[in-house]
């Protein structure tokens, strides 16, 4: 048996970017992209899918209590803001003429900075 590596999924979804929320409990929200993580298909969206996380009383934090806190969403469930129109857009990839990479917004043809 060989031992094969799996290549990571190509996100159309980045860090920074202005994104929307199209399933799930916090459908509608919109917000910024703190943080994607690549092997779990998932990203941290700013104000979206906020879980309650219970803490004990330690020394950094003596008084314990429920802290509110952004859980991962899927990738799946979540649709980039075209920078035009503010409405979610699919988005494609094209090759400019000096060879970099570029991502359109599929709704109004704008490119993603």
């Amino acid at each position: 048996m060989e031992n094969k590596k799996k290549s990571q999924p190509k996100l159309n979804i980045r860090k920074g970017d202005l994104v929307t929320v199209i399933a799930g409990d916090s459908k509608g929200q919109q917000g910024k992209v703190v943080e994607v993580r690549i092997k779990e298909n998932r990203a941290i969206v700013e104000g979206a899918n906020m879980v309650s996380k219970h803490s004990k009383p330690s020394a950094t934090n003596p008084n314990g209590g429920i802290s509110k806190k952004e859980a991962p969403i899927h990738i799946s469930n979540l649709a980039l803001v075209d920078p035009k129109t503010g409405k979610a857009t699919r988005v494609s990839r094209k090759r400019t003429e000096d060879g970099k990479v570029v991502r359109i917004a599929k709704k109004s043809g704008e490119e993603i900075k």
